[in-house]
């Protein structure tokens, strides 16, 4: 018989990042960015249903029979805490339990820029920390609620779905609230929430235009919010967040936009060459003086270029990024190459060149 208890104890021992269960094969691990399969006997459907069941309420099990997914935070008591989603698939259930370490690894233990620390203090404005699925985005920006709450005394508020890392008060006062358990959803909490006398507001996920909009109001009114998004870089970033809302608010929303951006980071997760694990390489958008004027007229292609003009500023573009991992030894060039979003371009930094917009170089190493 499975004992899931056993199964992710092996999950936090071999060091993996999620667990599947999936009818008519084995408990697959990822470790590494690789799929593993675990050894013993492939799962029966009702292996699979019981794990699932095992996991959530019995409301949570009829809110899931209605819905054919749902998202949770389940604790194996002294093992950890997995992250959770069940869903359907060809009409049976499925579990993929992603495991989300209990100690909160500080900027420079997870291979962050220094400019992090800046980015958290800031005192009003909006950060987005983008990136695909799997790529670190919770784990940064429990970082950096970390470091702000141990360097200055603010109120802050999550709003998660569901809750990931647990935050302890250490200078500053925070509340955690999921949803689904403490409120009905993102746009409901964060309707409220400049009632509940914030300083920093954090929320999970960006998903609406009503989420959006209320971060905006926040950072108008002087208060930090920061979100996560699904955006490859800073560019698309932009475009997805004026997709929140309809043709006639996007000037408007980009002004707004301008006038209160702190930061976007976006984030790749590559495999080290020097030791086992992850390093991210990372692209940092400030909202500089250039920054916010291509944003207010639309000029969303040349931010690539300011960002990459702007290092002395604390900026670098994700090539710049990989280029500073390939000549550390931290990862191959190969890798470099297949996660660059220009390899041609990052094939000409790694030898010190550097072009602009208009393919003129810039200088050399």
């Amino acid at each position: 018989m499975i004992v899931l208890e056993d199964l992710l104890r092996q999950v936090v021992a071999r060091g993996a990042s999620d667990i599947h269960f999936k009818v008519g094969c084995l408990p697959i691990l990822r470790l590494n960015t690789r799929l593993i399969d675990m050894e013993g006997a492939a799962l029966t459907k009702a292996d699979v249903e019981r794990i699932g069941r095992s996991l959530v309420s019995e409301k949570q099990w009829e809110s899931f029979q209605g819905r054919g997914e749902l998202d949770i935070a389940y604790l194996s008591e002294g093992v950890g805490r997995f992250r959770t989603n069940i869903f359907r698939q060809r009409g049976m259930v499925g579990v993929v339990m992603r495991h989300v370490k209990t100690r909160i690894p500080g900027f420079k233990e997870l291979g962050l820029p220094a400019i992090l620390e800046k980015i958290s203090l800031a005192e009003r404005g909006i950060v987005v920390v983008s990136g695909a699925t799997g790529c670190g985005k919770s784990t940064t920006l429990a970082s950096m609620i970390n470091f702000i709450n141990i360097n200055v005394r603010r109120h802050i508020i999550t709003v998660e779905d569901p809750i990931e890392y647990i935050h302890s008060d250490d200078k500053s006062v925070i509340d955690q609230r999921e949803v689904g358990i403490d409120t009905r959803t993102f746009a409901a909490a964060l309707r409220f929430i400049m009632r509940q006398d914030p300083d920093v507001i954090i929320v999970g996920e960006m998903r609406d235009r009503e989420s959006f909009s209320a971060m905006l109001y926040a950072a108008d009114v002087g208060r930090l919010a920061m979100t996560t998004l699904h955006s490859p870089d800073a560019a698309q970033v932009m475009l997805r967040v004026m997709d929140f809302f309809p043709a006639s608010d996007r000037e408007q929303v980009r002004m707004q936009l301008a006038a209160n951006l702190v930061a976007v980071v976006c984030q790749r997760l590559l495999p080290r060459k020097d030791r086992e694990g992850m390093v991210p390489a990372v692209e940092i958008m400030l909202g500089t003086p250039s920054v916010r004027k291509f944003i207010r007229e639309n000029k969303l292609e040349k931010l690539s270029d300011a960002i990459q003009d702007g290092r002395d500023e604390g900026m670098q573009t994700l090539n710049q990024s990989l280029v500073e991992l390939v000549k550390a030894s931290v990862v191959t060039e190969q890798d470099a190459l297949d996660d660059s979003p220009n390899r041609e371009s990052l094939k000409m930094n790694l030898q010190g060149i550097y072009l602009d917009e208009s393919r003129k170089i810039l200088g050399s190493d």
